[in-house]
């Protein structure tokens, strides 16, 4: 008789705690849930994150445009600057992946946009927001080179700065596009000259 008795004892018990635990978790009316202070900084870290990605992708399709920019300018250096761009392409693929989309990535991929299909395309696109200036580039290959460089250490540098403000998965891939972007620089300065 002792063994039903805990049985039963243990039974209650259970049935109790059951009973509290959905006594504690139910709304039962009392109006809307407040976040607790961690979900609420949960969403305070995920809008800072989703901000950083932002920023992010801005920089580094800002230096696809540069390309884009130089290769329309510039047609000839296209043998070298097109390995670059792509690589340009696929980090802002990369950067924008969780939440920021990849549209316009793959375009020109394999060279830059002609002026004419460039015409064409932005007056295809509805017009929500007044389409960004052109951007200006040197009438010399050499100076417009060196201004791409520049473009190139300029975004390294501020995926560099962004580092101490990403988790850690995002911050390794930061230090891998800013990497790269070294390289371009060297590649774009240096490789000229040898």
């Amino acid at each position: 008789m002792t063994t039903t008795g805990r049985r039963a004892l243990l039974a209650a018990g259970a049935a109790a705690g059951a009973t509290a635990l959905v006594g504690c978790t139910s709304s039962g009316g009392e109006g809307p849930r407040r976040p607790g202070a961690a979900e609420r900084e949960a969403e305070r870290v995920a809008r800072a994150e989703a901000a950083l990605r932002a920023r992010s992708v801005a920089v580094a399709r800002g230096l696809l445009e540069r390309y884009d920019a130089v290769l329309a300018a510039h047609p000839a250096l296209a043998p070298r600057l097109t390995p670059l761009r792509r690589s340009v392409a696929a980090h802002v693929g990369a950067l924008g992946e969780g939440g920021t989309g990849r549209e316009g990535v793959g375009e020109g991929v394999t060279g830059a946009l002609k002026p004419a299909a460039a015409s064409a395309s932005a007056s295809a696109r509805p017009t929500a927001a007044p389409s960004p200036a052109p951007v200006p580039v040197a009438a010399d290959p050499g100076t417009a080179l060196r201004e791409l460089a520049a473009a190139e250490r300029a975004a390294s540098d501020g995926h560099t700065d962004a580092l101490l403000a990403a988790p850690p998965e995002y911050a390794r891939l930061l230090a891998s596009v800013a990497a790269s972007g070294a390289v371009h620089v060297h590649l774009l300065t240096e490789g000229a000259r040898a």
